[in-house]
Formats: C-alpha cells, structure tokens, sequence
C-alpha cells in the first residue's frame, strides 16, 4: 500500500468522481484509476460503487476513508513539525475565519506577523461559524478567528482578541442618515437587510432588534458584507455591520450612525483544539496575536467560558 494510492483514493471520495480528481491532482485520469484499483485489490473490497455518472463509496470505504483521512493529516502535522524542528520561522499556519474578518483585520494581521517572519506561509480557509468550528475539530486548521466566541467546549481553547460595536447602516438619503447616532427603536418600521441562516451576525442583530422591542421585516438576506452593504446604499433597506466590515471597496456606499440604545457589540476570538499541541509556527502566531490586540499572554489556556 502506498502513500499515492491513500492519496488518489481520498481525493476521488471528497470529488465522487475520477476525472475531477485527477484535475486536482494534476495526474491522468488512468494513473488515478490504476491506483484505485490496485488498493481494492490489495484490500480485497470495493471502496466504490457506481451512483449515475458519480462514484459513490460504499460501507466499507466509509469506514476506510475516515481513518486514511486521520493518518494523512498525521503525516502531514509530521512533516510540519521536522521543518519546524529545523527551522521554526518556516512553517505554514492553516487558520480559518468568516468573510467579515478579511475585508481588512486578517490581511492587516497577516501582513504585520510576515514583517517579521517572512518566510512563514498561510494557509487561509474562510467559512461560516458551525463550518469554522468543525475545521478546528477535524484538524483541517490550526487555529480559527470566530465571532461570537463559542461557549464552554471540552475540545476547544480559545482567547477573546476583541470586541466591537455595530454600527447601523443606511441609505445615504435616509432621514436619520445625519444623525450621529440613533436608537436601535427608530428602525422598528424599517425593513433590514441581513446574513442568511448559519452566519454569526444574524442572531446578534435579531437579539439587539427584539431587546428594542421589535421583530425586525426582512426583505434580502445576503451571504457578504459587501452585498449588503451595496443593497442598502442602493436604498433596499437597513442593517447592522461592525466597524471592520465597512472598509470602503466601492464608490456606492450607506451611511453609518452609531446605535446608543441597546448597545450591540460582538466578540472575535481565536480558537484552537485542546486534543493536540499547536505546530509551534501557529503558537508563535497566536502568541503574536495576543501581544498585537494588547492582551497579557500567560501559560494558563483560557477556554471558551473564561
């Protein structure tokens, strides 16, 4: 059994289909389909069976897929590590975070760390919440941005880097656009414009909405900042953004009044897993992190309740 052959292998599972994973892979389709067979020859099971144009795997693949998923990414954390051992300002940190962190604090933290060490490579992975915490889980990044930070988890540690305010924003020719700052109240009768189910955003403008004392009319959900930033400043409604997501990147822009009454503020961490010992390349980035947010670095792990 070779390495190539766990590899082809992984990669026709994840496509469920040999000629897009030889694209991937940059390898004929019949050097794929070789592989394949030999392993189920060697294993004396079918990993695959046909379903339409698709390979579909079957029970027992399943099974062999999880578990040739965990020693591929055990060899990779090995190989990881040996680099390391020889030079730790070489590694590569695998990190993940939501689209509304990488308008501006991801590149801005990516490109101070890098002055210092250059020869660092990331690996970035964007999501949305639930998808972010199963990479860390998994093993498929080392270290995570989220927001809200997540609760008290057996799995996880984490560090609170800050905690922001949002800002309501609206159409340029709205009536309140002027204001310094309003009441979260004022735009009871407005419809908003918000972030689909699943983005950590949404819960945290329906809770302000509902502690105002009412339910907010949704009339577009949108999957960016940017949309939705554009839909409002094309006069589609209203919404709430922090202030990192509202960096400029088109001439069509809305107005951004302060709320003062409730205060909505949400909170972005940095998480990892407590199951393994970070690569030492991500533990100096966290430890980076922690020093560039102004936060005092101790030994003791905070977990996601402290």
């Amino acid at each position: 059994m070779e390495l190539r052959q766990l590899q082809y292998f992984v990669k026709v599972a994840q496509k469920e289909h040999v000629t897009q994973a030889a694209e991937e892979l940059h390898v004929a389709q019949s050097a794929v389909s070789r592989q394949i067979h030999q392993l189920e020859q060697e294993l004396g099971v079918n990993l695959f069976m046909q379903k339409g144009r698709n390979l579909q795997l079957t029970p027992v693949g399943q099974l062999f897929c999880k578990r040739v998923e965990t020693i591929l990414k055990d060899l990779e954390r090995a190989v990881l590590e040996a680099h390391e051992f020889l030079d730790p300002e070489q590694g590569e940190i695998r990190i993940g975070f939501p689209h509304s962190l990488g308008i501006h604090l991801i590149p801005s933290v990516v490109a101070s760390f890098r002055n210092r060490y250059p020869n660092v490579k990331f690996r970035f992975k964007q999501g949305m919440y639930p998808s972010l915490i199963r990479d860390v889980l998994s093993g498929e990044v080392d270290l995570a941005f989220v927001s809200p930070f997540p609760g008290s988890h057996d799995q996880l540690a984490g560090d609170i880097l800050l905690t922001e305010e949002l800002h309501a924003i609206l159409p340029p020719n709205h009536p309140l656009a002027s204001k310094e700052s309003i009441q979260l109240s004022e735009l009871k009768h407005e419809k908003f414009i918000l972030f689909g189910n699943g983005y950590s955003l949404r819960p945290i403008v329906w809770e302000a909405c509902l502690e105002a004392g009412f339910t907010p009319e949704i009339a577009f959900e949108g999957e960016e900042t940017d949309t939705i930033r554009g839909l409002v400043a094309a006069g589609m409604g209203v919404s709430l953004l922090p202030e990192m997501a509202l960096f400029q990147t088109n001439p069509l822009q809305p107005a951004k009044v302060r709320i003062t009454e409730p205060k909505v503020t949400r909170s972005i961490g940095l998480i990892y897993r407590t199951t393994d010992k970070l690569p030492l390349v991500a533990q100096s980035f966290r430890t980076f992190l922690l020093s560039y947010f102004g936060i005092l670095h101790c030994d003791k792990t905070k977990t996601p309740t402290d």
